[in-house]
């Protein structure tokens, strides 16, 4: 007996409850109160020990979620670089002859004395940073002290490294590193260079200078023979003078395209070695087969981690046709429970901006994205009053001839 066909149903499919608390469940503030110990003043650091600038100028540096300020930070000027190459110069033949071994145990030293201070400079990298304190106290420290005793572990071991070539120190190297993971990228820069053999001249970022010339002290109290270390503060002309410098033997620079590509110029020609580490636009990827909600806590950690902060962040979002709305109401959804605020609150996923020229540069290619016709997604969430923030941003209807597509 043929059996009916049932008919289609009138109703659209029901969607999976949610719990969505919007601002119906506040958490109690959980703010981290371990004591940075900060001085009112930092110097310069030059020949194992800090020294004035001898413009005797210093700059203000400030916490930028609520845009007190925090210290005075010295100066460098041509002097004071100058001061540095000769200190790292001098001390070059005797740290590049002190067998593998011996370096080893400076860095195994350095690691293991940041982590006695963990806390401490977490704090503090929060404090002249924004990001929020979990970050810094889950992931910037520890990965630094990690990167330490990876390299301490290499520095008798260089005759391995590239099997039939003779590995050797080149001298003295010229660092200049970025505000978005100031003691990491100090890690990244200074581990493989004094594990090699090498002596370190190294400018920070004039917004996040402070835990770079607190770990200074650490440097003094591992013992690190003076002049192998020198820490050198300022702006862009402060940078410019390390990589010009005639005294250093290579360049490592981390930080902006257009910045590179000048130093890249000014070095075309000269014997100076050169590693560049910049910035990208990089891409996350969904094809329809994915687990949408794992996806989207990818999507979310790769560009909201550290206020997108991070040179490899995934400022691209390129989803298959068939699950792109999908992808884009959870995502929504998703940045709606992100909580923005005092980056010192355990409870933060999404700290204060770096500065305010980062925050101007922000709001300005969001402007631009509204401006060109793409689709502006942002949660209703309350701003601090002070300090630089801002809510997540998700953009659709996007092309690749938007700015926000290729900046």
């Amino acid at each position: 007996m043929p059996v009916p066909s049932a008919r289609p149903s009138s109703r659209s499919p029901r969607r999976a409850p949610e719990l969505l608390f919007g601002d119906r469940w506040t958490f109690d503030p959980a703010p981290e109160t371990a004591d940075p110990k900060l001085k009112p003043r930092y110097d310069l650091f030059i020949n194992g020990r800090f020294t004035a600038p001898k413009s005797g100028r210093y700059f203000d540096t400030i916490n930028p979620a609520n845009e007190r300020k925090l210290a005075e930070v010295a100066l460098a000027g041509a002097a004071d670089v100058n001061a540095a190459y000769a200190a790292a110069r001098r001390a070059f033949p005797a740290w590049s002859r002190l067998p593998g071994a011996e370096r080893g145990k400076y860095l195994f030293r350095i690691a293991r004395l940041l982590q006695d201070r963990a806390r401490e400079f977490a704090v503090a990298e929060t404090l002249n940073g924004g990001k929020p304190i979990k970050e810094s106290r889950d992931f910037d420290v520890p990965m630094t002290a990690a990167h330490f005793f990876y390299h301490a572990g290499w520095a008798d071991k260089l005759e391995h490294l590239a099997p039939g070539a003779r590995v050797a120190p080149l001298g003295v190297v010229g660092q200049v590193i970025p505000w978005n993971f100031p003691l990491l990228m100090l890690a990244w820069k200074l581990g493989p260079a004094l594990a090699a053999g090498n002596t370190v001249v190294l400018k920070p970022a004039e917004t996040t200078s402070i835990t770079c010339l607190k770990f200074a002290e650490i440097l003094q109290e591992a013992g690190l023979p003076p002049g192998v270390v020198n820490f050198v503060a300022g702006a862009g002309e402060t940078g410019a003078a390390v990589v010009a410098h005639p005294s250093a033997d290579k360049i490592a620079f981390t930080g902006s395209t257009e910045v590179g590509k000048a130093i890249l110029r000014s070095l075309a020609g000269t014997e100076k070695k050169l590693t560049l580490e910049l910035g990208g636009k990089a891409a996350n990827i969904i094809l329809e087969d994915a687990p949408l909600d794992q996806a989207v806590e990818g999507i979310v950690n790769g560009i909201f981690f550290n206020q997108g902060h991070v040179c490899c962040a995934g400022s691209r979002l390129l989803v298959q046709e068939p699950v792109a709305e999908a992808v884009l109401a959870r995502l929504r959804r998703r940045i709606a429970t992100l909580r923005v605020g005092d980056p010192m609150d355990k409870n933060t996923d999404i700290g204060a901006i770096n500065s305010r020229a980062q925050l101007k540069r922000i709001t300005a290619l969001v402007a631009s994205g509204v401006r060109e016709g793409a689709t502006l997604h942002q949660p209703a969430c309350a701003l601090p009053a002070k300090g630089f923030y801002f809510r997540p941003s998700v953009f659709s209807d996007v092309t690749m001839s938007h700015r926000i597509a290729r900046e």
